[in-house]
């Protein structure tokens, strides 16, 4: 059992499919910026709005999940000309200037930056009532992992999601959904908004979404793209051929090969079969899932290694990440129960 790539390798490496595409992209078309139409990027970017199915159907592509949130962030700000941005307790959304303001801890840890690029606030994961009184008319966005990835694979109440989601179209602040470790299928839907039923105003994803090629997306509702002037965003590497090439293969084998259903099935059995040893319980979505440990997390993973199963830890010393490819299978599970068993308590 494998658990692959920081959520990236979702196909598990060497599917036939996607080394097919790969090949034939860099043979036909392996670069041209963005100011060149192609009609792989327009395929791609028409799949990946499709199987969202939210709404959000401008997409401009770019190369990682913090490309991604900035220009997110840059949008909402520029948009609502608003300068203070919400984030939550336990965030990851990148190491880079704006990705990293709102990161929880950063500023204490590995920030760097001499300031931020606008005010920032962190709301209690789970605190209702503090969401109406944090979010005000001067709040340009608010940036969620719906189900935190670094944190522990901490999926945030519905309730909370809602509240956000209200308060946000009450002071036309742009909600962003941050599915950069969530997304593209990982929670067993096409993202976890999808799940929720919440529909955000952008999207940012990564990871998942080229199956081990660097790419990234940002998803925007009709209000947000409708403000977009030619010199918005701008990109050399974002959404060429072959990234774009990915993007549609990627989705097209999800699809055919019906990996949602996979995803939902062998997440339910992980939590019926998996609370074993020194598991105490399961978290997250999908196959987004920490494990709570009796022991230090670090340690099981050591154990977990020596049996040929890879898993991660978190930010939470007592919780491990199961990342694992879509594709897994029953036999996985039971590789993991069977470890599992075999580690003391």
């Amino acid at each position: 059992m494998r658990n692959l790539g920081h959520a990236v390798a979702a196909l598990g490496y060497g599917h036939p499919r996607w080394i097919e595409a790969l090949t034939q992209q860099a043979k036909a078309l392996a670069f041209q910026s963005n100011a060149v139409p192609l009609d792989v990027r327009r395929r791609a970017a028409t799949k990946l709005a499709k199987f969202c199915g939210l709404g959000l159907d401008t997409v401009f592509f770019v190369n990682s999940g913090a490309e991604a949130n900035e220009n997110a962030l840059k949008l909402a700000c520029k948009l609502t000309e608003a300068r203070e941005v919400v984030a939550i307790e336990g965030s990851f959304h990148g190491r880079t200037a704006a990705a990293g303001a709102v990161t929880w801890g950063a500023q204490q840890k590995w920030y760097g930056f001499p300031q931020a690029p606008f005010d920032v606030s962190f709301l209690m994961r789970g605190n209702v009532p503090a969401v109406f009184d944090t979010i005000t008319d001067k709040t340009a966005a608010v940036i969620v992992e719906p189900i935190q990835g670094v944190a522990g694979a901490c999926d945030l109440p519905k309730e909370f999601l809602e509240a956000i989601r209200h308060r946000c179209t009450e002071n036309g602040t742009i909600l962003i959904f941050d599915e950069v470790q969530c997304g593209m299928g990982r929670t067993g839907y096409p993202f976890a908004a999808n799940m929720y039923g919440i529909t955000p105003d952008i999207i940012t994803t990564a990871k998942a979404l080229g199956a081990g090629f660097p790419v990234s997306a940002v998803l925007l509702a009709d209000h947000v793209a409708s403000s977009l002037q030619m010199d918005s965003l701008g990109t050399t590497f974002g959404g060429g051929p072959m990234a774009c090439a990915m993007v549609e293969v990627v989705i097209d084998i999800i699809e055919s090969e019906n990996l949602l259903k996979n995803v939902r099935k062998r997440s339910a059995e992980i939590r019926q079969k998996c609370i074993v040893g020194p598991v105490t319980g399961v978290q997250g979505a999908g196959l987004l899932l920490g494990l709570r440990t009796s022991r230090p997390a670090k340690e099981v993973q050591a154990e977990l290694l020596k049996r040929d199963i890879l898993t991660g830890t978190s930010g939470d010393p007592h919780v491990l990440r199961i990342l694992a490819p879509f594709v897994l299978g029953s036999e996985h599970v039971e590789q993991l129960r069977a470890a599992l068993l075999q580690i003391p308590k």
